[in-house]
């Protein structure tokens, strides 16, 4: 069935990846029609409403390409992060020494090894489903609109006594979006579904988690134990409330399973930065398109800034800088000036408390 005896009049924009198309719809059909509704339903993609000055628009996507992944890399990148992220719990719990000669020396990875390995799971398979999630968010929203994306990359790193194993996961879109509600809905996606699953892991974790014996460690509100000595870390709002629902109100010894629910509070925070872009840099400009790169440098010198509470901060606005080759403008999207529709401001208001629950003012030394 055709949609075009529907429209008043349409425009159609070709993409590497699909086809948009954006439709004006006569208004009689707007509410829509029970024949605007088959129609819809026998379209070969994805379409959803935008309500404007000159009327009620219709945009609509249909893909024209199949991408082609390379699983094997993903799957590869994702076992070796998995095994990093272990050994990295092993060491916090104790069944691995923090000796480098055995580590990260794989001729001395014995049975006995392996058996001490397999305890850091308590660590590693909370802290990755964290990370698949968060992506996967990203991804499954990015696929629901007709995005050609790229399925989650994890970064393996340095396991303890040096680093936790991993340097986080990403994906990457392939093209352009169509306009800021996509943005919203695709930037958000992330942050939201990792913090549903880090509030569980850290409250449980926490629930099994000890005060420190030490009176001279009583200065930081959390300690790890990284095998080269205790490793301080800082309190959000979130973990605060917890803590004292808990009745954790001195220091606290983190268990593996608690350090990988604050490991997933501090990316969502750092995620919701709203800087080049990051995810909060990708939500800010769906809010604010002009102000964006004002707000994402003030942001960033305040990152700077923070680095007198905890030199991690520093490391992080390098890291940013990096990754955003030095500009912090977001990059356009199709349609900058279609508004976003009230229906997602809930979305905006959810980044923002979200965002003022998981920040820690100094995260580590």
């Amino acid at each position: 069935m055709s949609l075009t005896r529907f429209l008043l009049a349409w425009r159609t924009t070709p993409l590497h990846d699909r086809e948009v198309v954006d439709a004006l719809v006569d208004p009689s059909h707007d509410a829509p029609s029970p024949e605007l509704a088959a129609a819809l339903r026998e379209w070969p993609g994805s379409y959803y409403w935008s309500n404007e000055p000159e009327g009620r628009h219709l945009v609509l996507t249909r893909p024209t390409i199949k991408p082609r992944e390379v699983w094997g890399l993903h799957v590869v990148l994702l076992l070796v992060t998995l095994f990093l992220t272990t050994i990295s719990g092993a060491v916090i719990r104790g069944s691995l020494p923090a000796e480098l000669g055995l580590l990260f020396n794989p001729m001395a990875w014995t049975p006995a090894f392996f058996r001490g390995w397999v305890g850091g799971f308590e660590f590693s398979l909370p802290l990755m489903t964290i990370l698949l999630c968060h992506e996967l968010g990203h991804y499954l929203t990015a696929r629901s609109y007709q995005v050609n994306v790229s399925p989650p990359h994890f970064l393996p790193g340095l396991p303890m006594p040096i680093g936790i194993g991993t340097f986080g996961a990403f994906i990457r879109l392939r093209t352009i979006l169509n306009d800021r509600r996509q943005l919203l809905d695709i930037g958000a996606a992330g942050p939201l579904a990792g913090f549903v699953v880090a509030l569980p892991v850290l409250w449980i974790g926490l629930a099994h988690s000890h005060p420190m014996m030490d009176p001279s460690l009583s200065g930081a509100a959390m300690h790890i134990d990284t095998g080269w000595g205790v490793w301080p870390l800082g309190d959000s709002v979130l973990t605060w409330l917890l803590r004292h629902g808990l009745h954790l109100t001195s220091s606290v010894r983190l268990s593996p399973l608690a350090f990988a629910g604050w490991i997933g509070m501090l990316v969502t925070m750092l995620n919701l930065l709203p800087i080049a872009q990051l995810d909060g840099g990708h939500i800010l400009y769906s809010a604010f398109p002009r102000a964006q790169r004002h707000v994402a440098r003030v942001f960033w010198v305040l990152v700077v800034l923070l680095g007198y509470l905890s030199k991690s901060w520093l490391l992080w606005a390098v890291i940013v800088l990096l990754l955003s080759r030095g500009r912090f403008g977001h990059p356009p999207v199709l349609d900058a000036y279609r508004p976003l529709p009230r229906s997602r401001r809930w979305l905006l208001v959810a980044s923002l408390i979200l965002f003022a629950l998981t920040f820690t003012p100094a995260p580590s030394p």
